[in-house]
């Protein structure tokens, strides 16, 4: 069982100067560690891993090949049971989102939070921050949520129960529906929803409104596995695009991206060894589905 999936974001050459910012703004949060990988399509790249409030990242400066959008966004919990100054917290971290950035929602008083805003930051990326309730269950600080829109529009219920069926441990949790009269979005579809999966919990909406915009491999979610039989079921399950299978990344049938690897790899490309690093980026970069006994071999 992967003990927590982690959002996987590329950039084009930021990769370390975002890290470091983010890092900068919420409590618990830490750079882990910065790899060089040399010898790929993209030349050298930056992969970093790194932890938001404890929820687990990874990120990669591999050139312009993907851009973010907000179709993929991250959901900051200010809960004021947690901190008397969940407020003032909110409308700091706001503020340097903001930035440079765009406004998508503007800080305010909403039906569902007395402060939420949505905003896309100066690298691209897109947070949704909330004054929580404190009387609701407990969530995580930081959420990833899944926008469905476009041609998914209508799938966001389904996709939840499809991929609580694929992982173990799994819980379903809040679900609101759109009432009548909130053209275009039709009644019944989910105008918020959340679920866990292992350690990590997502949320996933309905949006019928014409964003321009969809899923893509700017964002996607790596899921640690432990052997080679788990790393060939998730891809099974997952992987619906042949095209889109390389290096480990498939694409499921919503669109969204998914890296698929041992959790060992980790190790490998930080191996005290260049040379062994090296042979372990040019076995992986040769394949589809990670080959987990042919890394080993290319570590030596």
């Amino acid at each position: 069982m992967p003990h927590s999936i982690a959002p996987h974001l590329w950039f084009d050459t930021q990769a370390k100067e975002a890290v470091s910012f983010y890092c900068s703004l919420i409590p618990d949060s830490r750079i882990e560690h910065i790899t060089t990988v040399r010898g790929t399509p993209s030349g050298e790249c930056d992969a970093i891993s790194f932890t938001l409030a404890g929820q687990p990242f990874m990120a990669v400066s591999a050139g312009p090949n993907a851009t973010f959008n907000p179709s993929i966004s991250f959901i900051i919990n200010f809960d004021p049971s947690r901190d008397i100054e969940a407020k003032a917290a909110l409308d700091a971290v706001w503020e340097k989102l903001a930035e440079g950035g765009q406004v998508l929602m503007p800080l305010d008083a909403y039906p569902f939070s007395q402060r939420y805003g949505w905003v896309q930051d100066r690298y691209g990326l897109s947070w949704q921050l909330i004054l929580s309730d404190p009387e609701g269950e407990p969530r995580p600080w930081i959420i990833p949520s899944l926008l469905f829109a476009g041609k998914n529009c209508g799938k966001a219920e389904e996709a939840g129960e499809f991929y609580r069926s694929i992982f173990p441990s799994t819980d379903a949790g809040e679900i609101v529906r759109y009432p009548a009269g909130r053209s275009p979005n039709q009644e019944g579809t989910l105008m918020f929803s959340d679920f866990r999966l292992g350690d990590t919990w997502f949320a996933a909406m309905d949006s019928a409104f014409d964003h321009g915009f969809g899923f893509n491999e700017a964002l996607s979610f790596f899921v640690p596995c432990r052997h080679q039989a788990e790393i060939d079921a998730y891809w099974k399950a997952l992987s619906a695009v042949p095209e889109a299978e390389q290096c480990g990344w498939c694409k499921d049938r919503y669109g969204i991206s998914w890296l698929i690897v041992p959790a060992e790899l980790n190790e490998m490309l930080r191996d005290d060894d260049p040379k062994v690093v090296d042979r372990v980026t040019q076995a992986f970069l040769g394949m589809q589905k990670i080959d987990l006994a042919a890394l080993r071999a290319a570590r030596g």
